[in-house]
């Protein structure tokens, strides 16, 4: 395919031309995306326009390789691991299941691991603010059909003539972003300051129409890993390119994609700010885009009424395709919560402030926002991932990594097949005796790896609990028995581990031996020890 025109060159055919589809970036469904970070996901409407020689060529980025036949739904895959449920007494909001908060919070621990090194800092923010603090941002007057009202007490929302903040009604939080800039906002910054970079994992609600919920794809309730980036104008590319490289090294690990790219410009109708503040918003992603290297389209005017965004697009199992990341660019809020900066050297020796800053002392700036999401809403893209892995998760993600199996029940067998299990979830180091019921315990070190390990000692023939262990897809599959009672050793198979061939590469290197063909099928005999070392290389490996 050869490569998308520059930004402005595409647009500028994109109003010459009459507007159609590109068949290429629509097969098999319609997008599902958002308009923003900051409000609900919706069918794409609008069209996806790149330069005429493009459109008849292979789509844009593909997503994933052709839907499987029949198609897996993250529903019934869900229920096989007893990942989620649903209820009509909460539409719209699943209730996670322990082996599905497993799976939940590892996304959220590795987002939270990456963020020292791209300079984030995590925040907690309020479910629910007044709403004033809606109008003030604007979200009110565009966005109040999809937001739940709450009133609380001794509030009606009805007092004629109210001053703010007196007998209001409330509003459940769709989007962090205000709360973001009230955080800013608590005392002036330096322009030494900036970049700040907030993110926040709060619970958010949307008031989704009721027949379009669905799973954990269309919800009323979810969790964004929600981020906001307060900077200077010079200070806009850098920060995007960062995202877009944060982006690609989150989907990498999780082997997604490859994914698209869509510019998202201007609304016709629905946005605030000048036309002018639009372009030179549009202009910085389009630069920042065509910096990375990447192919991309634009999506004329589906941006965010407050500004232009950056969509990613993948496709899950059934060919629907949706938006999971994005990238907003935003001069509108800092105006509307009236943020600011102390002005560099460099801009006070330019002198120039732009619209943005006019009101302001002319020894102050305001900061531009990036709005920053990377998976989205971490429930959908756990929909897509339990899609895209069918059942066969990396070992660092599955909630089944492993069971143990006990040959017999003889007391000693039992004694060691407890002791498997405390040593490789984590609870226990190799080296230590089993704590006396009526000891004190002691705290688990932070950085311990723990690792949902569950057993099976019933007094079924050993066969019908492999059978059942390959049904239910652990990863591996440990046999103890009175050998390796003895000898403080385990029988480890693989039975449901991706990439076997590395999987095994990793054993070898722990055991410092050859593994054969006849062990690959009836299983390794493994040191405990061994076997821990072994599970924390593969977690730390993200296999």
């Amino acid at each position: 395919m050869p490569p998308l025109r520059p930004f402005a060159r595409a647009l500028h055919v994109a109003r010459r031309i009459p507007s159609r589809s590109v068949t290429g970036l629509h097969l098999n469904g319609r997008v599902i995306t958002r308009s923003c970070s900051c409000s609900a996901p919706h069918q794409l409407q609008h069209t996806v326009t790149v330069a005429p020689e493009a459109a008849t060529k292979e789509q844009l980025n593909p997503t994933t390789a052709d839907p499987p036949t029949p198609p897996t739904d993250h529903r019934t895959l869900a229920q096989a691991h007893n990942l989620f449920i649903t209820s009509p007494y909460s539409p719209g909001s699943p209730l996670i299941l322990p082996n599905g908060a497993y799976v939940f919070q590892k996304l959220q621990s590795f987002l939270r691991a990456q963020y020292p090194q791209f300079g984030f800092q995590e925040v907690i923010t309020p479910i629910i603010y007044k709403k004033s603090l809606w109008e003030k941002s604007g979200h009110w007057e565009n966005y109040a059909e999809d937001m739940f009202s709450v009133q609380g007490r001794g509030a009606t929302g009805k007092t004629d003539n109210a001053q703010v903040g007196e007998d209001e009604e409330f509003g459940l939080k769709p989007m962090n972003c205000p709360g973001h800039c009230l955080l800013f906002r608590d005392e002036i910054k330096s322009y030494r300051d900036l970049p700040i970079r907030y993110a926040d994992f709060s619970a958010l609600h949307r008031n989704e129409v009721s027949g379009s919920l669905t799973g954990l794809t269309r919800v009323r309730r979810f969790h964004q890993d929600d981020a906001h980036i307060f900077c200077r104008p010079d200070q806009i590319l850098e920060e995007i390119e960062q995202t877009l490289k944060f982006v690609g090294m989150v989907y990498n690990t999780f082997g997604l994609g490859p994914y698209k790219l869509l510019l998202s410009t201007r609304p016709k109708d629905s946005f605030i700010g000048t036309i002018e503040e639009w372009d030179r918003a549009e202009k910085q992603l389009s630069t920042a885009l065509d910096n990375i290297g990447t192919e991309w389209a634009i999506n004329e005017g589906d941006g965010a009424f407050y500004g232009p965004k950056i969509d990613i697009i993948l496709k899950d199992s059934n060919g629907k395709e949706h938006q999971t990341a994005t990238i907003q660019l935003d001069f509108q809020l800092p105006q509307r919560f009236d943020l600011q900066y102390q002005a560099s050297p460099e801009e006070l020796e330019a002198g120039s402030q732009t619209s943005m800053d006019s009101g302001l002392d002319a020894s102050l700036r305001r900061p531009v926002i990036v709005h920053r999401a990377i998976y989205g809403s971490i429930e959908r893209f756990m929909a897509l991932l339990i899609e895209h892995y069918a059942g066969k998760y990396p070992f660092w993600l599955s909630p089944r990594p492993a069971t143990v199996l006990s040959l017999n029940a003889e007391p000693e067998v039992l004694a060691h097949v407890a002791r498997v299990q405390s040593v490789l979830s984590g609870l226990q180091a190799h080296d230590v005796r089993q704590l006396h019921p009526s000891a004190s315990p002691r705290p688990l070190p932070l950085s311990t790896i723990q690792l949902p390990i569950e057993t099976d000692t019933s007094a079924r023939p050993l066969g019908k609990k492999i059978a059942e262990a390959r049904l239910r897809k652990y990863n591996h599959m440990i046999v103890v028995g009175r050998k390796e009672a003895e000898n403080g050793s385990l029988s480890l198979s693989l039975i449901n581990q991706p990439n076997e061939e590395a999987t095994v590469e990793i054993l070898e290197a722990v055991i410092d031996r050859k593994i054969t063909a006849r062990e690959l099928s009836k299983g390794v005999n493994v040191p405990l020890d061994a076997a821990r070392r072994y599970f924390e290389h593969l977690a730390n490996a993200f296999m």
